[in-house]
C-alpha cells in the first residue's frame, strides 16, 4: 500500500497567523483513494528545515507533498530546497512561461508579468502540471521509487489541483485497494461507556474493517473503514457489521451514514418538505452558514435573521418589552418568543433561535458570561435548552452552539419519524 507525509511551509503558519486547511483537505482526498497519510509537518521558510523535511517524509513514506513557499517573493524558498534536495537545477519552462501570460493578461495584470516571470522557474527533472488559478505551477518528481509534489500554499489554487489533477494521476499510478468508509452518528451515549458497551462487537470485527471514534460535541461519528480487493463485497460485509451493531446502540443514533450534521439535516429535510429559518443572536449566523453551506439547501432553508440588539427582536421578532425587562435577553422566555417570531416572519415549518452571551465580556443586562438558551420549534411542537460554556473562547462558544442546535433539532426529527 503507498503511503504519504504531508509538508506544510511558511512562518505564517507556525506563527499563528493562518491556519493550515490545505494538509486536511489533502489527506481526505488521499484516503478516498486508500492512500494512509502517516506524518504532517509544518516547517518555517528556510532551505535547510525544508530539505530536512522532506528526507524525514521521504523516510517514512513513497509520496511527499509540501504546500507553501513558492511565491515571487525573497522569503519563498521552497524551490530552492527542492533543486539542492534533488541536485537539479530551475530553468524557464517556456509552456509555464506562457500560461503566466496568459494567466495574467486574463486579469489585466500583464504589467506584472517580467516580475513574476521566476513564477515559470521549474526543476529541470520535473512533471509540470499548470495551475489554473493561480501563477504558480505544481511540480512533481520522481527518483527512487518515491514522489514528489511541490504544491502552492494558497487553498483555493490547491483544492482543484488535487482534486482534478493529482489524486487521478496518483489513482493510475499506484494498484490502490479500495476503500469504503462509513459514518454512524451516535448521540447521549459518553464516549467511554459507548466503547465499553460494544467491545464485544468492535473486537470480533474482521481485520479488513477499522473502527474509529470521533467526537464533536456530545455527537460521537463512529466511523467504519474497510479497505480490500472487491468494493461491492466490502459494502455488503460493512452493511452486515453494522446490522449487528445495531442492537447495542439503536435509540442512541441519528444518522446511519453521514458526517456532518449539516448534511444530515438536509437530507432529512429534503426528504419530508420541511423548511426552516434562524433567528440568532449569540451565533452571529453560524447556524445559518452551517446550513447554507450545503449544496441544494436553497429548497429547504427559507432565510435567516441576527437580531444582535435587543430592539430588533422586539422590532422585527415581536418580543415583549416586559419579557426582556422581567427575565432579560438572556433567558427561555426570550429565545421561545424569537423562535415563533422567525417562524412567523418567514412562514416555515422549522424556526431556531438563540440568545447569550458569547463573551470574552458580559452584555448590558450584565448576564453570565457563557450562557445560551436555545429554542427549536418544528410546527406547534417546542423545546428550549440552556447551555453553560464559560470555558469556551467567542468563535468555539459560536460553533459549538451551532453545531448543538443542528443536532438536537435532527434528533427531534429522527424520534418524530420514528
Amino acid at each position: 500500500m503507498a503511503t504519504a507525509a504531508l509538508i506544510t511551509i511558511g512562518d505564517e503558519i507556525l506563527s499563528g497567523i493562518t491556519v493550515d486547511t490545505n494538509s486536511s483537505f489533502i489527506a481526505s482526498e488521499l484516503k478516498k483513494i486508500g492512500i494512509p497519510v502517516k506524518q504532517i509537518f509544518t516547517v518555517s521558510d528556510d532551505t535547510g528545515s525544508i530539505k530536512s523535511a522532506m528526507k524525514s517524509a521521504f523516510d517514512i513514506a513513497d509520496i511527499v507533498f509540501t504546500t507553501g513557499g513558492i511565491g515571487p517573493t525573497k522569503d519563498d524558498k521552497t524551490k530552492t530546497a527542492y533543486a539542492e534536495f534533488f541536485q537539479d537545477k530551475l530553468t524557464l519552462d517556456e509552456e509555464t512561461f506562457h500560461h503566466l501570460k496568459q494567466l495574467l493578461i486574463k486579469r489585466k495584470r500583464e504589467h506584472l508579468l517580467e516580475i513574476n516571470k521566476g513564477q515559470a522557474e521549474v526543476l529541470s527533472k520535473a512533471k509540470i502540471i499548470q495551475n489554473d488559478n493561480g501563477t504558480a505551477p505544481c511540480m512533481m518528481i520522481e527518483e527512487n521509487g518515491k514522489t514528489a509534489i511541490c504544491l502552492p500554499g494558497v487553498p483555493f489554487e490547491v483544492k482543484p489541483l488535487v482534486a482534478e489533477k493529482i489524486i487521478p494521476l496518483l489513482t493510475e499510478k499506484y494498484q490502490l485497494s479500495p476503500i469504503v468508509t462509513r459514518i454512524i452518528s451516535v448521540v447521549n451515549f459518553p464516549e467511554s461507556l459507548l466503547s465499553e458497551t460494544i467491545s464485544d462487537w468492535e473486537l470480533a470485527l474482521p481485520e479488513q474493517i477499522s473502527l474509529s471514534y470521533l467526537p464533536i460535541g456530545t455527537r460521537i461519528k463512529l466511523r467504519l473503514t474497510a479497505v480490500g480487493n472487491d468494493k461491492e463485497a466490502l459494502e455488503n460485509e460493512l452493511n452486515d457489521q453494522i446490522s449487528k451493531l445495531k442492537p447495542y446502540i439503536e435509540g442512541h443514533v441519528i444518522a446511519w451514514d453521514g458526517n456532518e450534521i449539516q448534511v444530515i439535516l438536509k437530507e432529512i429535510l429534503s426528504g419530508r418538505n420541511l423548511t426552516i429559518s434562524t433567528a440568532e443572536s449569540c451565533t452571529g449566523g453560524e447556524i445559518a452558514k452551517l446550513i447554507t453551506g450545503v449544496s441544494g439547501c436553497s429548497t429547504t432553508f427559507l432565510g435567516g435573521i441576527i437580531p444582535y440588539d435587543f430592539h430588533k427582536k422586539i422590532e422585527i421578532l415581536g418580543v415583549s418589552p416586559q419579557t426582556i425587562e422581567e427575565k432579560t435577553v438572556v433567558s427561555a422566555e426570550v429565545a421561545q418568543e424569537m423562535s415563533l417570531g422567525c417562524q412567523k416572519l418567514f412562514k416555515t415549518d422549522i424556526s431556531v433561535s438563540t440568545t447569550g452571551v458569547a463573551g470574552p465580556n458580559t452584555d448590558e443586562f450584565n448576564n453570565q458570561v457563557g450562557e445560551v438558551f436555545y429554542s427549536i420549534r418544528v410546527k406547534d411542537f417546542e423545546q428550549t435548552n440552556r447551555l453553560f460554556l464559560p470555558h469556551l473562547d467567542r468563535k468555539d462558544f459560536m460553533f459549538f452552539v451551532a453545531q448543538r442546535v443542528l443536532q438536537d433539532l435532527v434528533e427531534i426529527l429522527v424520534k418524530e419519524n420514528g
